[in-house]
């Protein structure tokens, strides 16, 4: 497949980025695990994908977002924070709030339901996207713009609605094989044009306990554990007080992650609207992603003492807080209603995005069910 040809200042802020990288895996002593690799691209100030100038979202960018492609994401969404944060406290946090479309008709949203937040809280770590976010709440929603609050931690302690949409597949994976003779850590070196080359080395610590213990898996075999997104989901546990994490995101329940027919994992490189499979090439100009183990996250949480409260289909959420009848409210503007059927189709239909992404619902002190998992929860299969 061709690739549409970068800029060349795009070039060059790729070539800056691959001397930087191949710099760490020499003082690293040759070679880097993948996930060290995979933090460098996306994150390193300046050059990698999220901290560099690049625009991401929207038809512009590199892929489409939920929140871009229909308001009607937002305003189910909306409904679901508003029952948890009226059992816990009027609080919102946004984890990676992407281009701020969501924020904004968050807010928007909860503002006509009267249901607004003291405060919204964005924890953002790439300061181009924390910029642009700004400038949407500011063009979208002024007079709600200082209820916005830019985080660059987790908070200590948090009770609220936590919303983390196309988050966790973000985050840097390991990547392990599994051989006839053993588990490897798949990781990266230089090779002889200058480039990257991958590398095996046997598994150790937690990465090999985690491998070892998923005992369906059948060698010759590779894919991605996700030992970042479980820790940042286990220290929820400690945060919060009283309330509900939303993960949103594209997976599946663990046996299906490591299906037999995903041998070669689910890593996966966007760019310009194209998917490829080779995290080397152009490194800080392609979002790479794998999809997530939501097995994995609801163990996580569990363990780490919140309540798994939901799980089920975006397109199940979505209609369970409220979709048809929001739809059906904009009958009367024929040319709004049709863009709006247009967004909702991808939103909900099993060739879109309705069946591979998933709602996972953990929580703290949270004693009703949930609106969005009221029909189609999935929880027995995770």
């Amino acid at each position: 497949m061709a690739l549409p040809e970068p800029s060349p200042d795009a070039s060059a802020s790729s070539s800056r980025l691959l001397d930087h990288i191949a710099k760490e895996i020499e003082r690293a002593g040759g070679w880097l695990p993948f996930d060290r690799y995979m933090a460098l691209a996306l994150y390193t100030p300046g050059l990698g994908y999220y901290s560099g100038g690049a625009r991401k979202f929207g038809a512009a960018g590199d892929f489409v977002t939920a929140p871009e492609l229909s308001p009607l994401f937002a305003q189910c969404l909306a409904a679901q924070v508003t029952q948890i944060m009226a059992a816990s406290a009027p609080r919102l946090l946004e984890a990676g709030a992407g281009s701020g479309i969501l924020a904004a008709e968050l807010l928007a949203e909860l503002e006509r339901l009267g249901a607004l937040p003291e405060r919204y809280d964005i924890l953002e770590l790439s300061g181009e996207l924390r910029a642009r976010q700004q400038e949407t709440i500011r063009a979208r929603v002024p007079h709600l713009a200082p209820r916005v609050a830019w985080l660059d931690a987790l908070p200590d302690s948090f009770s609220g609605a936590l919303v983390a949409n196309e988050l966790l597949d973000a985050l840097p994976v390991r990547l392990v094989a599994w051989r006839e003779d053993g588990v490897f850590e798949r990781g990266v070196r230089r090779d002889d044009n200058g480039g990257f080359a991958w590398e095996e080395r046997p598994a150790t610590g937690a990465l090999l306990a985690v491998s070892q213990g998923l005992t369906f898996v059948r060698p010759p075999y590779v894919s991605e554990i996700a030992l970042a997104a479980r820790a940042w989901v286990a220290e929820w546990g400690r945060i919060l007080q009283k309330g509900a994490l939303l993960l949103i995101d594209y997976g599946f329940p663990q046996r299906e992650v490591y299906h037999p027919q995903r041998a070669e994992g689910t890593l996966m490189c966007h760019y310009r609207h194209h998917a490829h499979g080779d995290p080397f090439w152009l490194p800080g100009l392609n979002d790479l992603t794998a999809h997530v183990d939501f097995t994995a996250m609801a163990e996580a949480g569990h363990e780490a003492g919140l309540d798994v409260l939901g799980y089920t289909s975006q397109a199940q959420f979505l209609l369970n807080c409220g979709l048809a009848p929001l739809l059906e409210a904009q009958q009367a503007d024929g040319a709004r209603y049709a863009a709006l059927a247009s967004g909702a189709q991808k939103l909900i239909s099993p060739a879109e995005m309705g069946e591979l992404f998933k709602v996972l619902a953990l929580g703290k002190g949270i004693d009703e069910a949930l609106l969005g998992f009221a029909r189609g929860d999935r929880m027995h299969s995770l």
